[in-house]
């Protein structure tokens, strides 16, 4: 076989390197293919303390501080469009503090925080955490988290879910492999963290606190409402 000879300073790339470009560039063609382009935002902007009323069954809204909020720093800046803290109060229950931190674009680098992160950040000492599941009273359940947080100053028992697209993660993992999933179909999902919490030494009636208010938030929205906070979950 004849070699190629080429003129003084003239470059031309052998058969492997021509095989290794092809290649990168089929490469790059299919991940740029692949990027999602399509944003999935279920909540608009300015629309997220419109969702949930100021009363809720026996509950009203109150001025009141006291709530743990995500670290108020550069990152969170980023994470979060809208954030909305409450405390509702009722006669002869417990009160009831309700966080919702929504972010409108989530991917590899940027998700939003589990409380796990937020409350040690505030000098919290935390139980494990277990997964549980809301029951909706209608044959439907939220998969959801809860622990209780200890300071030297109150118990916290908190219960909170987080939504990825339409999806309902209960745990890091599934919260990342929730924006992949998104991501492979072409979505850049939004994301949201709904927290409710109580103080109290009472660990059941914590308990059935929450999980009475949670219900009778939802049971109040209507679908496109509920669909905000929970996705798809009841179907």
């Amino acid at each position: 076989m004849s070699e190629t000879h080429s003129s003084p300073g003239t470059l031309i790339p052998s058969r492997r390197d021509l095989l290794f470009g092809g290649a990168a560039l089929l490469a790059a063609g299919t991940a740029y293919a692949r990027m999602p382009r399509k944003r999935l935002m279920v909540i608009g902007e300015n629309q997220l303390d419109k969702i949930v009323p100021l009363r809720i069954g026996a509950w009203d809204y109150v001025e009141a501080s006291g709530l743990v909020l995500p670290p108020p720093d550069q990152l969170a800046h980023l994470l979060y469009d809208q954030q909305v803290a409450r405390t509702y109060t009722a006669d002869n229950q417990l009160p009831i503090m309700l966080l919702m931190a929504y972010g409108s674009s989530q991917s590899g680098m940027l998700q939003i925080h589990r409380p796990e992160i937020c409350y040690p950040a505030s000098g919290f000492r935390l139980t494990a955490t277990h997964a549980t599941r809301i029951g909706l009273g209608d044959g439907h359940a939220i998969p959801a988290r809860q622990f209780i947080a200890h300071s030297d100053t109150r118990t916290e028992h908190v219960l909170y879910w987080t939504r990825i697209g339409e999806l309902l993660p209960v745990s890091w993992t599934q919260q990342r492999l929730a924006v992949i999933r998104n991501n492979l179909e072409g979505y850049v999902p939004d994301g949201l963290l709904v927290r409710v919490s109580t103080i109290s030494e009472n660990v059941a009636q914590a308990q059935d606190a929450l999980e009475t208010f949670t219900r009778t938030m939802l049971a109040g929205l209507s679908l496109n409402r509920r669909r905000m906070l929970i996705g798809r979950a009841d179907g």
